[in-house]
């Protein structure tokens, strides 16, 4: 029998959700460091090494331009990696403008 366990919805929003670039970084590219280079993969993407550096320590947003690019590479399609910073972004937003949020009403 699966026992469940409830979800503090407040803890879960108040994460920070991790940069699609550091995703790429930790999850695909050890995957692709296996037969490639860095180089070799800034090539295949069409952006320089230093780009993808930047993408991948989080220092830049992926831009649509940069989503294609990643999901062509991966094979995923680019709806997921704009969908990721989406998410980092609407995050990053939503904590920047808290103290103005709390003064705009809600109209249902």
């Amino acid at each position: 029998m699966t026992q469940e366990y409830p979800v503090d919805r407040a803890k879960v929003e108040a994460r920070k959700p991790i940069h699609p670039g550091v995703i790429f970084a930790e999850d695909v590219m050890p995957e692709l460091r296996r037969d490639r280079t860095i180089g070799e993969i800034a090539i295949l993407l069409g952006i320089s090494r230093q780009t993808l550096h930047r993408v991948m320590a989080g220092e830049i947003a992926i831009s649509p331009d940069m989503a294609a690019r990643l999901g062509k590479l991966c094979g995923n399609g680019p709806g997921i990696w704009i969908r990721l910073q989406g998410r980092y972004d609407t995050w990053e937003a939503t904590r920047r403008l808290r103290k103005e949020l709390k003064k705009i009403p809600t109209l249902a």
